[in-house]
């Protein structure tokens, strides 16, 4: 994905905000290959069960930066491209499809999760993973302290505003906010087996104006818990499942939302 690969030249990071992009697929309607698999989702009532079972469709997906139209000089639009898809992007389309019991509702729920208010607007788009547990209605939560317990620790970070002041996203207001994290010390194996399937996870970021660099959700399989991403790699370069406490080796810490 692409919110934040933008930064990498001024934070020497891998980043994962969506930028805006000139790339419009003439699939811009969910097709119909998705259709079946929404009504099988339906019928799943755990939401992070529903999330894993969508997103298995994705693996193999091939990663594409900025899939996504709009910016402070360019007219927003909402973009549906589920055949290419950034770190962000992925997670965007899984969740409005978890939201979604018919092709027909797709749009609207997308609108919805990427958008505050589903109105779209570069100034109104979830820029930061953060975002997503700030929304009303609390279709998300942050369950990272629930998870982390006293091992938690927080951050008051200013979401958008680099460290000399300027803005990272220019026509995006700054966000103060308190972002929790496990710090990486604290990510052992028992804190781990906390996390449920289907739990949407980032790589949190000590860096300025900034909550994670990268995002993906949560899967366990044949007794493995991994993470399921769009990665930017050059060895991988779509949507694959990662051993996940490997993943997060030399990584500063994890934030964790839960769909409900």
């Amino acid at each position: 994905m692409n919110r934040l690969r933008r930064l990498a030249p001024l934070l020497l990071l891998l980043v994962c905000l969506a930028a805006a992009g000139p790339v419009r697929g003439a699939d811009d309607e969910i097709p119909p290959a998705w259709h079946g698999l929404l009504q099988q989702a339906a019928g799943v009532t755990d939401p992070g069960a529903r999330a894993v079972l969508l997103s298995e469709r994705f693996l193999g997906v091939p990663y594409r930066a900025d899939t996504l139209v709009g910016g402070p000089d360019r007219p927003e639009q909402l973009v549906v491209r589920l055949e290419a898809v950034d770190c962000f992007t992925f997670l965007d389309y899984v969740e409005a499809l978890r939201r979604s019991t018919s092709a027909g509702e797709f749009r609207e729920r997308l609108a919805q999760v990427r958008y505050r208010d589903g109105l779209v607007a570069w100034e109104r788009r979830r820029h930061f993973f953060t975002d997503w547990a700030a929304a009303p209605g609390g279709r998300i939560l942050d369950v990272t302290r629930e998870i982390g317990g006293d091992r938690t620790r927080q951050a008051l970070k200013q979401l958008n505003r680099k460290a000399d002041g300027s803005l990272i996203l220019p026509g995006v207001a700054v966000q103060e906010r308190f972002v929790s994290y496990l710090p990486a010390a604290a990510l052992d194996a028992g804190l781990l087996d906390r996390l449920r399937p289907g739990d949407y996870l980032g790589i949190y970021t000590a860096a300025a104006g900034l909550d994670v660099t990268h995002v993906g959700l949560a899967v366990r399989h044949d007794g493995r818990l991994l993470l399921r991403h769009a990665s930017s790699r050059r060895e991988a370069g779509r949507v694959v499942d990662s051993d996940l406490a490997a993943y997060l080796a030399g990584k500063p810490g994890l934030v964790v939302l839960r769909p409900r």
